[in-house]
């Protein structure tokens, strides 16, 4: 989320909305939201129903979740989606500008 937070204006230049899901309970994803002053809009999911829609893995002998990156566009159409094998695959933050781009350039 380090990353995200660190591009968040570009991001709000593009018209991006980032959405974070976590796997904590509403209570502990709140505490979790004002503790780090998070810009993003979170969304707790302890029963994993986002997880499940998109398919994100979870891998219990990592401790859960494995990171997901999904970009969907201003339709709801998925057109990107990222499934990480550890907290450090994650995409950088250009790649993701890049496809941002690409989207809003063929819906123009």
């Amino acid at each position: 989320m380090a990353q995200l937070r660190h591009d968040f204006a570009k991001f709000e230049a593009e018209k991006t909305v980032i959405l974070v899901v976590g796997p904590e309970n509403s209570d502990a994803f709140a505490k979790y939201w004002e503790e780090h002053d998070l810009p993003f809009i979170g969304l707790p999911d302890p029963k994993h129903s986002v997880l499940k829609l998109f398919g994100q893995e979870v891998k219990l002998f990592k401790l859960g979740r494995m990171p997901a990156q999904v970009i969907i566009d201003k339709e709801g159409i998925a057109r990107y989606s990222h499934y990480g094998h550890s907290m450090s695959d994650i995409p950088k933050n250009k790649e993701l500008f890049d496809i941002i781009s690409e989207i809003n350039k063929e819906k123009a």
